[in-house]
């Protein structure tokens, strides 16, 4: 059951004015400090962090030490604003995940395959690995030496390759389970994951250039083979139809655009309440409950591609402006952030200091072997370029991905930037915050760690399995 909230309008009202000005001083450090710069480091990042530190775990616990009649015990925020603040993240990350694909392009099957494919195979694999990585320490170290839940295995794929939005979107799963430690370890690791994403990733762009392992730094463009094409730009047509829209419903587009995501948000949860029902009616007779522990944020992903797909299909996609959405999602994300690390518990992280250690050590090592042994036989073209995509959405967010890419690919000579963002219509629903990264606690929780450790293992072997096969497949037919 969600809490009951015990404020006001008002109090919501000042928590994001808060929000606001937190955000305009990050982005103002950001920019004076260079090495936040050098690291890519967002400013949502540094508003949450120093939200976090002002407030009641940092500020007010070293007040509380000094002076415990000090109306600063609290930090410099009232606990209704840090109330807002603690029910903000389960709530904004639906609207990120509604976005996700609202307005994207949607190649041909054919198209789509034959970019997809090996990335695919990359990213699931890196994936499934991560949750085999966990499992094997939740059974051999963090549960029988730390005491902690067998679920804490997930952690590593909620937060690298989740993100911050993910780790927030499911800290209300992991409360109802009873790993209340959960919702602080998994931000804190997205964290780590996301500094350590761009600091390996430049790291390796260096290892890259100076063992020659990045081909389009070294081909001239007209010379290279398998280059792929931009995705179609939006027609003239659908352009001017937008703007007729507009013009004769007298609507701001950002309006219309944020009603669709309203759409799409209320679709995922008709979904996801039909599943409860069915689940009410037949195996949740028997006393076995998974469906009702599941978030709403990746059924909204789901409503998102749905309201795609009819736009598509009634030739109705003039309604949703891509950019747009950009920035919904991106707002939304932000919001989600900063709330989100503002009401980490400082305590609870360093209770549990080791096992987040092994954790984030772990998680990276993983990954990084992972693109450096994989790539080259999962890949089948330009494996260094594509892979550094996968490595970045692996350790961080999507944008780290691209990020990465345009460290190393920035006139996109390799077509890594397609072949990345296909990849996420077969990646992104099930894994990296989809529906197996919600369902993942309570099949460990019901099932338990050795059982879900074997299924995660079939699963990462049939995605390598399938992705040697597919890249020399590839690699004899363009020979």
């Amino acid at each position: 059951m969600l809490q009951t909230a015990m404020f006001n309008l008002i109090d919501v009202f000042w928590a994001y004015i808060l929000i606001a000005i937190l955000l305009l001083v990050g982005r103002l450090i950001r920019q004076r400090l260079g090495i936040l710069r050098s690291l890519y480091i967002p400013s949502s990042i540094v508003a949450g962090i120093i939200a976090l530190l002002l407030g009641k775990g940092a500020l007010g616990a070293v007040v509380q030490s000094v002076n415990p009649e000090s109306p600063l015990v609290q930090g410099l925020f009232t606990e209704n604003v840090l109330k807002v603040w603690s029910q903000s993240p389960r709530f904004f990350i639906k609207i990120v995940f509604a976005t996700l694909f609202l307005g994207q392009y949607v190649p041909t099957l054919q198209e789509f395959w034959r970019k997809a494919a090996p990335q695919v195979a990359l990213g699931q694999a890196i994936a499934w690995g991560q949750y085999v990585v966990g499992l094997i320490l939740a059974i051999t170290i963090l549960t029988p030496v730390f005491d902690l839940p067998p679920m804490v295995a997930c952690l590593i794929e909620v937060a690298f390759e989740g993100g911050h939005g993910t780790s927030a979107g499911m800290a209300a799963t992991f409360t109802k389970l009873g790993f209340t430690a959960g919702p602080d370890l998994a931000l804190a690791l997205a964290t780590v994951g996301l500094v350590s994403g761009v600091i390996s990733g430049t790291i390796l762009i260096h290892w890259g250039r100076r063992t020659g392992k990045i081909q389009v730094s070294r081909e001239p463009s007209e010379n290279l083979e398998n280059v792929e094409n931009e995705a179609p730009q939006e027609e003239p047509s659908v352009t001017i139809a937008r703007k007729n829209l507009f013009r004769d419903l007298l609507i701001d587009p950002i309006s219309l655009n944020f009603g669709f995501v309203g759409l799409a948000i209320a679709i995922g949860w008709l979904i996801l309440e039909a599943m409860r029902l069915i689940e009410s009616i037949t195996w949740g007779r028997g006393g076995v409950e998974l469906i009702s522990y599941v978030p709403l944020f990746p059924m909204a992903l789901i409503g998102g591609i749905i309201v795609q797909y009819i736009l598509m299909r009634t030739r109705r996609t003039y309604l949703i402006s891509r950019p747009l959405m950009e920035n919904i999602g991106g707002l939304a994300l932000d919001i989600t952030i900063v709330t989100a690390l503002a009401s980490i518990s400082l305590s609870v992280l360093g209770e549990n200091l080791v096992p987040f250690l092994i954790l984030a050590i772990a998680g990276i090592a993983w990954n990084v072997c992972a693109f450096v042994f994989l790539g080259p036989h999962l890949l089948p073209f330009y494996w260094f370029e594509r892979g550094l995509g996968d490595l970045g959405q692996s350790m961080g967010v999507t944008s780290t991905g691209l990020l990465l890419l345009r460290m190393v690919d920035p006139d996109n000579r390799s077509g890594a930037f397609e072949s990345f963002a296909y990849k996420q219509l077969l990646f992104e629903p099930i894994v990296g915050g989809g529906l197996f990264t919600a369902a993942a606690p309570l099949l460990i929780y019901n099932f338990g760690p050795i059982r879900i450790l074997l299924l995660t293992s079939f699963i990462l072997a049939f995605w390598l399995i399938f992705g040697f096969y597919n890249c020399k497949q590839l690699r004899k037919q363009s020979s």
